[in-house]
């Protein structure tokens, strides 16, 4: 049975632990509210830069419209906040890694750090990738697809639904390496286990490439042979961040 003052340093450490989550969350939300403040005045040019990949192929004539009343007003704040949080990113997780850091191991953080790293960066080039290549090639084959008589205009507010599911799937995409290694790291899988499985990664890749995407081949190709190499480069992740520690002497 614990002491008395065994319990009291146990509830005291428990509170101090809640009194910096609350500081961490604090900190991290007043950057998104001060970065959001900034972006508010840009919010309407914010949206005419996010609509370009589908206003440039829609056909002589249509154009973007607002089915509710309050649409024109309250979908570009809310891409401004979305905005706010993709930027203030970095932040949010240093603030978490700030927290947690003090709790790990040392060759926890070793792992830990290149990680998280590569989780923000990876995850920013999964949205770019979706913005400059996919989305446009998506709109191209469904404007051309559109049957006749058919006029393509589509809801501001459904669109940025849309474009901002697609950047969520894409940036987990690609999220491939990192789930390599962290699989790799719990003992899930080994590295000679990678190398052979190649062939399912990639029919998997093209399995989710085909769930996620819009209707086109295109697209899908152009998800799935990404995924294919991030994978591959989990691979050479794992070999490098992993090496197996060289065995101990017993009789020494």
């Amino acid at each position: 049975m614990a002491r008395p003052d065994e319990s009291i340093d146990l509830e005291q450490g428990l509170f101090s632990h809640l009194l910096e989550l609350r500081a961490r969350v604090v900190r991290a939300a007043v950057t998104v509210l001060l970065v959001l403040v900034a972006l508010v005045p840009m919010a309407n040019r914010l949206y005419t830069e996010l609509a370009a990949p589908l206003v440039a192929r829609l056909p002589h004539g249509a154009h973007l419209i607002a089915t509710e009343v309050a649409s024109p007003f309250i979908t570009p704040l809310k891409l401004a906040f979305y905005a706010a949080l993709f930027i203030s990113m970095p932040m949010i997780l240093y603030q978490l890694w700030a927290f947690v850091s003090p709790g790990l191991y040392r060759h926890e953080k070793r792992l830990a750090r290149p990680l998280l790293g590569a989780t923000l960066v990876l995850f920013y080039l999964g949205c770019a990738f979706a913005y400059f290549l996919v989305l446009p090639a998506a709109f191209r084959f469904l404007a051309a697809v559109t049957p006749e008589g058919v006029e393509m205009m589509t809801d501001i507010s459904h669109y940025l639904d849309f474009v901002m599911l697609m950047f969520f799937a894409f940036g987990l995409c690609f999220e491939v390496p990192v789930a390599v290694v962290i699989l790799a790291a719990i003992g899930l899988v080994s590295l000679d286990k990678l190398r052979s499985g190649r062939r399912f990664a990639i029919v998997g890749a093209f399995a989710v490439s085909a769930f996620i995407t819009p209707p086109d081949i295109t697209s899908m190709i152009m998800l799935a042979v990404p995924m294919c190499l991030l994978y591959e480069l989990g691979i050479l992740a794992v070999a490098w961040l992993l090496k197996p520690q060289p065995p101990v002497d017993s009789a020494a």
